[in-house]
C-alpha cells in the first residue's frame, strides 16, 4: 500500500506551504505509473491529515499519462501504460518524459483574520 507513503509525502509538502494555516483543498498531478488506487489514497490521506492543517481538505487528482520520447528518431508517444517500443521507428531507446509524476500543483488555505478584515 504505497498510497500511505504518497499521502504522507504529499501532506509534508502541504504543511510546509500552509505555514500553520488551515488547508481547504489541494490539487495534485499524479502520473499513471504511480498506480495510485484512489479510494485507498483518499483513506490514507484522511488518516495522515487527521487533526492537522489539512484535516478535511478536498484532494483533486489530475492524472498524468505516460509520455516517452524516442532518442533515435525524436518521436513522442503518449499512453496509459509504460511504452517500451517507439511508435515511429520501433526503437527501444526511450526517455520517460511524464507518467511517474507526483506534483503538488496548488493548495487553497483559509484566509487569516488579517486577510478577512
Amino acid at each position: 500500500m504505497h498510497e500511505f507513503g504518497v499521502a504522507a509525502a504529499l501532506l509534508e509538502a502541504v504543511e510546509a506551504r500552509a505555514r500553520g494555516r488551515p488547508v481547504r483543498a489541494l490539487r495534485v498531478q499524479v502520473g499513471v505509473l504511480q498506480r495510485v488506487d484512489r479510494p485507498v489514497f483518499d483513506q490514507a490521506f484522511a488518516l495522515v491529515a487527521d487533526g492537522g492543517v489539512a484535516d478535511g481538505a478536498s484532494v483533486e487528482i489530475v492524472e498524468v499519462p505516460v509520455e516517452v520520447r524516442c532518442r533515435d528518431c525524436g518521436a513522442a508517444t503518449r499512453a496509459d501504460e509504460l511504452v517500451v517500443t517507439c511508435d515511429g521507428c520501433g526503437g527501444h531507446d526511450l526517455e520517460l518524459v511524464t507518467g511517474d509524476d507526483l506534483v503538488l500543483e496548488s493548495i487553497t488555505v483559509a484566509p487569516t483574520p488579517q486577510e478577512v478584515g
